[in-house]
């Protein structure tokens, strides 16, 4: 009788390493492991990964590149939308999470597994992010999820790992890093705090530019297309680009205070230079190009988004209705803004745009009207405060 499958959500790390063992040996699967690269990882660590898991013992592994998709579908309207979560994190890796495990739920369904697999402990976020895009994508496949459920600690997992014959430094680091394409999450004894913040030295990009820059950003249609004079046909090269101008400057630190979906609050450390720049450009040209119903809608609409996707709501459909919205804005979205760039700092200068708002043919704010005339405005002006007047004076009628 041939054994059952499980997939397992691979990183290669101590959690996912005991998973591959408890499941095969323990549990009697076969084991197809699973990557899935949104953009941080290199190829010299997607090899040894992928080395690993073999030595292991796992049957199969996949790694599934979707750093495109994850742009095309998720990233794309985190910027249509100027979303940052409490005005301040840019949902690096909340984004990032739902849409790999959507990804390896997809790849269990393809291959018909049984059953499907996360190293999550049941202190976080991811834990609930994988175990709801599993059942909603393979309702039929048990979840199993061994560190959650033995609730081991990381020295029991090493013991039992080199028991099995698994000799490895599973010294831990003194900060958790997750780098992605959205940005690159820190956490250390620091973020476990209320009131210290992290040292110069636990931030994964060093400071090396000291002498401030000018650079121009270029969007189409809401889509980062031109960094520094230079034209990108994919936004995903641009926001690389971006990154690697603006890191080390000390650009996009800081430290994101929330809740959690289970209900407590939680820190983590950030550093997205380009997410943040992107965001406060694109935000500062739609400024000028949107009207104020439009600003104002996309960001009532931007904040439920925003949430649903932190919450590992990514497939629910009205995700779908609302990015409709959001990209349907963006026709006008087209023009250049102007950014200064320096230590640890940036600031929006201006913008340029064929669709700019802003324009001298109309008038110029405080200074002269050119599509009106002052007896235009009296009349504006009486209209427009009828209502209120008609208040005032029936309040004042019925109390005296």
């Amino acid at each position: 009788m041939s054994q059952p499958k499980v997939v397992l959500a691979f990183s290669g790390g101590l959690d996912t390493s005991f998973c591959v063992k408890y499941l095969a040996e323990d549990r009697g699967y076969e084991v197809y492991s699973v990557l899935v690269d949104t953009g941080g990882f290199s190829d010299e660590e997607l090899k040894t990964i992928e080395a690993n898991a073999y030595a292991l013992g796992v049957k199969q592994h996949a790694t599934i590149s979707k750093t495109k998709e994850y742009y095309n579908d998720c990233i794309k309207y985190l910027i249509f939308g100027n979303i940052l979560k409490n005005n301040t994190y840019p949902l690096s890796v909340s984004a990032e999470r739902i849409f790999q495990a959507v990804a390896v739920a997809e790849y269990a369904k393809e291959i018909g597994a049984s059953a499907i697999a996360h190293g999550s402990t049941g202190a976080g976020n991811d834990q609930v992010r994988f175990d709801m895009a599993f059942r909603i994508i393979v309702p039929e496949a048990e979840i199993i999820t061994p560190i959650r459920d033995l609730k081991l600690s990381r020295e029991a997992e090493i013991e039992y790992l080199t028991a099995k014959g698994v000799s490895r430094d599973w010294t831990k680091a003194a900060y958790s890093i997750n780098k992605g394409l959205w940005g690159t999450s820190v956490g250390g004894k620091e973020t476990l705090t209320s009131d210290q913040y992290l040292p110069e030295s636990a931030w994964p990009t060093q400071i090396t530019k000291t002498e401030p820059e000018r650079i121009t950003l270029e969007f189409v249609g809401g889509e980062l297309k031109g960094v520094a004079g230079e034209t990108f046909e994919n936004s995903v090269t641009a926001i690389q680009k971006l990154a690697e101008i603006a890191q080390p400057f000390g650009i996009g630190r800081d430290i994101h205070v929330g809740d959690t979906i289970i209900g407590i609050k939680g820190r983590v450390g950030f550093e997205a230079a380009a997410p943040l720049i992107i965001i406060k450009a694109h935000h500062t040209l739609e400024k000028h190009v949107l009207t104020e119903q439009q600003l104002y809608w996309k960001e009532q609409l931007a904040n439920w988004y925003g949430s649903l996707l932190h919450k590992g709501q990514f497939v629910e459909p009205v995700m779908r209705n609302i990015e409709t919205f959001l990209g349907d804005t963006q026709s006008h979205v087209t023009g250049k803004v102007h950014v200064y760039l320096a230590p640890h700092r940036f600031h929006v200068e201006g913008i340029e745009s064929p669709y700019d708002l802003m324009s001298s043919k109309f008038g110029s704010y405080g200074e002269m009207n050119n599509a009106w005339t002052g007896d235009d405005v009296r009349g504006f002006s009486k209209v427009a405060s009828n209502q209120v007047m008609i208040y005032g004076k029936v309040s004042d009628s019925v109390e005296k």
